[in-house]
């Protein structure tokens, strides 16, 4: 909300918002930018800003206090954040639309970069923080891409459709496709539905680059209205990821044109298969969006020097001789389990430790806990956080981290449920110091005050 509230204004309208909780940096970011906000809900902000739209976030239930104002009083229209993005701000312009359960925000951010690195002068929206562009927003010039984070999630509480429905992608890059969400979607076959809903919006002179190696989405892909191109590592792609090798200092690969037989050599700084993919991905994307007939000269134009990546992508917190800490967004089993193995692979001398925060609306029930214990588990050591906010979730439907805890030590894997993330962080120093040990941090949210006085204590050492 904060970035696009900026963006509005940069387009040149009168931005005020209310919420809760405005802190640094993005309170920072809107008083810069010249968007007044309201601190906390009432409706009197409504009757002294008298706005002429109302833009409602997705986080935003019945009962709130400015939402009960505008239903009672109808005196301003609203609209969900995706709706106004499609209605205000994107108009005519080529949108480049990232989706898919994970590798997200890493694809977005890197297809921007290419897109500026070229000279497109894009736009973009992007849900996290890109280490090497100014910021999660641009407007860039108005006739060149837009480029956008796609998420399933659904708009608003009076909008249940994904917000990628109104995005109306012209090139559309799905990553992959796994049950998530589990507060909004029922099963994998309810998220195959939306997944369905945006391939059908897809124009006829658009493009859809899938993940070809993903079973799920081959089983929606290929389609009659509009090009699609598969991208991945098996044989059968339109685009091949061949001779992948990766070590700490990024990755390689090479991406191959199935058709004409092109090939370019790509390095990077980002490791593991996941990110070759999200990168072929990003480099296809941007090259259909700046040159439909020859999407490979674009890319082969521009080198990837100089990228950095998305903050909280396996970012280094702590370095020295014995020991690596590093923090990770991923909060799915199957990024999880990747994240994991690409270090294995990169330091394949270290005892990789697994420290695991359920926090999100899924790996805080029980509905993928298997999943999370198999992906888990492919670390040589693991200790799990206590379950964020785990008062809202029933006994029944709650994580169980001791069952998984159990089930891993029967396993011969050394693993820990832990009572607090104080007593976490004590474990963590506890651990055995004869051994190079690499410490992985996997959450969505913070580990707070604890990582940070863990991190001061290894620092004063």
């Amino acid at each position: 909300m904060g970035n696009v509230a900026v963006l509005m204004q940069r387009a040149g309208h009168t931005i005020a918002g209310s919420d809760q909780g405005i802190y640094p940096p993005m309170s920072t970011v809107l008083e810069e930018a010249g968007v007044q906000c309201f601190a906390g809900w009432d409706e009197t902000n409504l009757e002294t800003f008298q706005p002429d739209l109302v833009v409602v976030g997705n986080a935003v239930t019945r009962g709130n206090p400015e939402v009960e104002f505008i239903l009672r009083s109808k005196q301003f229209p609203f609209t969900s954040l995706p709706a106004l993005l499609d209605n205000q701000l994107l108009g005519d312009r080529p949108r480049v639309v990232i989706t898919g359960t994970h590798g997200k925000t890493t694809t977005t951010a890197l297809t921007a970069w290419l897109l500026k690195q070229g000279e497109q002068d894009p736009g973009w929206l992007i849900g996290g923080v890109p280490n090497s562009l100014s910021s999660g927003s641009e407007l860039g010039n108005g006739l060149r891409p837009f480029v956008l984070e796609g998420d399933e999630y659904d708009s608003a509480f009076f909008d249940k459709r994904s917000k990628f429905i109104h995005y109306r992608p012209d090139v559309l890059v799905i990553n992959n496709i796994e049950f998530d969400h589990a507060d909004i979607f029922r099963d994998l076959a309810d998220v195959k539905r939306t997944f369905n809903h945006l391939i059908r919006i897809v124009p006829g002179n658009g493009v859809i680059l899938a993940n070809g190696d993903d079973p799920v989405i081959r089983e929606l892909l290929p389609v009659s209205w509009t090009q699609v191109c598969f991208v991945g590592v098996g044989d059968d792609n339109d685009f091949i990821i061949q001779d992948f090798k990766e070590s700490p200092d990024g990755s390689a690969f090479k991406l191959v044109d199935s058709d004409g037989g092109k090939s370019l050599d790509v390095s990077t700084q980002l490791t593991g298969i996941f990110n070759a993919r999200n990168t072929a991905m990003a480099m296809l994307a941007s090259g259909f969006a700046a040159n439909r007939e020859n999407p490979m000269a674009f890319c082969s134009s521009h080198s990837l020097d100089g990228y950095e990546g998305v903050a909280r992508r396996q970012d280094v917190l702590f370095e020295s001789e014995r020991l690596f800490v590093i923090e990770d967004f991923a909060h799915h089993p199957t990024a999880i389990r990747l994240c994991i193995e690409s270090f294995k692979n990169c330091y394949p001398e270290r005892e990789v430790v697994a420290v695991f925060e359920p926090r999100s609306n899924t790996s805080a029930t029980n509905v993928l806990q298997e999943e999370f214990m198999g992906a888990l588990g492919t670390a040589h050591r693991v200790l799990i956080s206590p379950v964020h906010r785990a008062e809202i979730y029933s006994d029944d439907s709650r994580m169980d981290t001791k069952a998984m805890v159990q089930t891993l030590s029967e396993q011969c894997i050394s693993a820990t449920a832990c009572r607090s993330k104080e007593s976490l962080f004590a474990d963590l120093e506890e651990l055995p110091g004869d051994v190079g040990r690499l410490v992985i941090l996997f959450t969505n949210g913070s580990f707070g005050k604890p990582l940070a006085d863990y991190l001061e204590r290894l620092r004063a050492d």
